[in-house]
């Protein structure tokens, strides 16, 4: 297979970044690479020590790997992506997803801008601004939804590290973004900025 044409969609936690990565993967019937599948293995940690780690910070994710797998699919090469079980904060021993070469790669996760090595594989990057009010009011709802938090743990939670580690690293992050969409927008106007993007840039990037 040729070359897969790679995506990078970045932004705070709540911004509405993997919303917009998810629609772009299924329109441009790619794979919607996902960052959250290579936080460190904290297996040899005791489970107390390893629930007051600090994974709003770029460390936390084994990047080498991650970047790795990225440029194979780039190459059109297929990948066995690792899967991370959030409940233990341990990688699944011994399990893997296989991912098939696809035309694109669509890599959201709030580092997606981060690292040097991945930003150079992108044909596209792109970060999704957001008020911190409105990542924080979807943050709340999804974490007492769907992950059984209550709004006093996701309020400390965010002031203690995540609201502080995006101010450091996540919105610095924006400047090495090759173009910017409010998160705050209708999903299928930034579909269609993105979309106009790479139209645009298809010359420069085949």
């Amino acid at each position: 297979m040729s070359r897969a044409q790679v995506i990078g969609v970045g932004g705070c936690s709540g911004s509405g970044k993997t919303s917009l990565a998810r629609e772009l993967a299924r329109q441009l019937r790619g794979f919607h690479f996902q960052m959250d599948h290579y936080y460190r293995d904290l297996g040899h940690l005791s489970l107390e020590e390893r629930r007051v780690q600090n994974f709003d910070d770029p460390g936390i994710i084994e990047s080498d790997l991650l970047i790795e797998q990225v440029r194979q699919l780039a190459l059109g090469q297929a990948i066995e992506q690792p899967r991370y079980d959030f409940a233990t904060h341990t990688r699944l021993a011994g399990v893997s997803e296989p991912v098939e070469p696809m035309p694109c790669v669509v890599v959201d996760g709030i580092f997606a801008l981060h690292y040097p090595g991945l930003r150079e594989l992108y044909d596209l990057s792109v970060y999704v601004e957001a008020p911190d009010e409105v990542c924080y009011a979807r943050r709340l709802a999804r974490d007492v939804r769907e992950r059984g938090r209550t709004e006093a743990s996701v309020a400390s939670h965010y002031a203690a590290t995540v609201r502080p580690m995006a101010e450091r690293y996540v919105r610095p992050s924006a400047a090495q973004a090759m173009m910017t969409v409010r998160g705050t927008e209708s999903l299928d106007w930034s579909v269609e900025a993105v979309l106009g993007a790479l139209r645009e840039r298809e010359p420069q990037t085949r």
